[in-house]
């Protein structure tokens, strides 16, 4: 998931796609943001928006790329306005899931220009993750984020829907494991997977807003083998994820 603080002068860029989008001015409940874009990228408030006078010809490649490119672009744009509006409206913590989609939908068109510019898309690691978390948004966005990479994602919602998964015969490379979940939390499902021989060895990477001391949560050997505190930083993510599958096991 991609959280933004929003501070003045904190910048998110996008160098594949040239954009660069500045937190202005913070201003009670309202967010000013600036979007630094190449020219040829047209950025829109919401009630400029709308399709342009169309042809019903076929469009040319490069023609479907463009209207992939406004499809997308106009997504941002709703997402960015309507956060706007939640946060005036004293809607944070709304506004703050819409940003973070809106955002999302950023890293996904970054990804693609940076595929498209190595002239091939991402091969697909083969990888396969298993995401605990509660919060269904953030588990989709990440599920998303992963999958752009070529990881194959299952999700649960908590450690029950999870260990009934991996008894059912489902075994990742990884498992994504927030801490705070309802019904089967993350250290009780962290000490039922540690105690069976079947999946004592299996890779559990913790993404959770705690801090490992305050729930007694061991890193290393028994505990899980890596802490990802959140805001997570998707790419150092990532290469934990890829580190771990590609690094031998040793009993837990």
């Amino acid at each position: 998931m991609l959280v933004v603080s929003r501070r003045p002068n904190e910048k998110l860029v996008f160098p594949a796609l040239g954009i660069t989008i500045q937190i202005a001015k913070v201003i009670g409940q309202t967010v000013r943001l600036g979007v630094d874009a190449p020219r040829e990228v047209q950025v829109l408030r919401h009630e400029l928006t709308g399709e342009e006078p169309g042809t019903t010809q076929a469009r040319s490649p490069g023609r479907r790329l463009e209207h992939h490119l406004r499809n997308v672009l106009s997504k941002l744009t709703l997402g960015l306005h309507l956060a706007r509006r939640q946060a005036e409206a004293g809607r944070v913590v709304e506004a703050d899931a819409t940003l973070a989609q809106a955002l999302a939908t950023l890293a996904v068109l970054e990804k693609e220009a940076i595929d498209q510019k190595a002239g091939s898309s991402a091969p697909g690691c083969g990888c396969r993750a298993l995401i605990v978390e509660d919060d269904s948004n953030e588990r989709e966005l990440l599920a998303g984020l992963l999958q752009m990479n070529g990881c194959i994602c299952t999700t649960a919602g908590d450690g029950d829907d999870a260990l009934a998964r991996l008894a059912a015969g489902e075994r990742p490379d990884v498992m994504l494991l927030d801490m705070a979940l309802p019904r089967c939390d993350g250290p009780e499902t962290l000490r039922r997977l540690r105690a069976d021989e079947r999946f004592r060895d299996l890779r559990v990477l913790s993404v959770s807003g705690t801090d490992p001391r305050t729930l007694g949560v061991a890193v290393g050997p028994g505990g899980v083998d890596g802490w990802f505190q959140k805001p997570l930083n998707p790419q150092r993510l990532w290469s934990a994820i890829q580190a771990s599958i590609h690094s031998p096991v040793t009993a837990n």
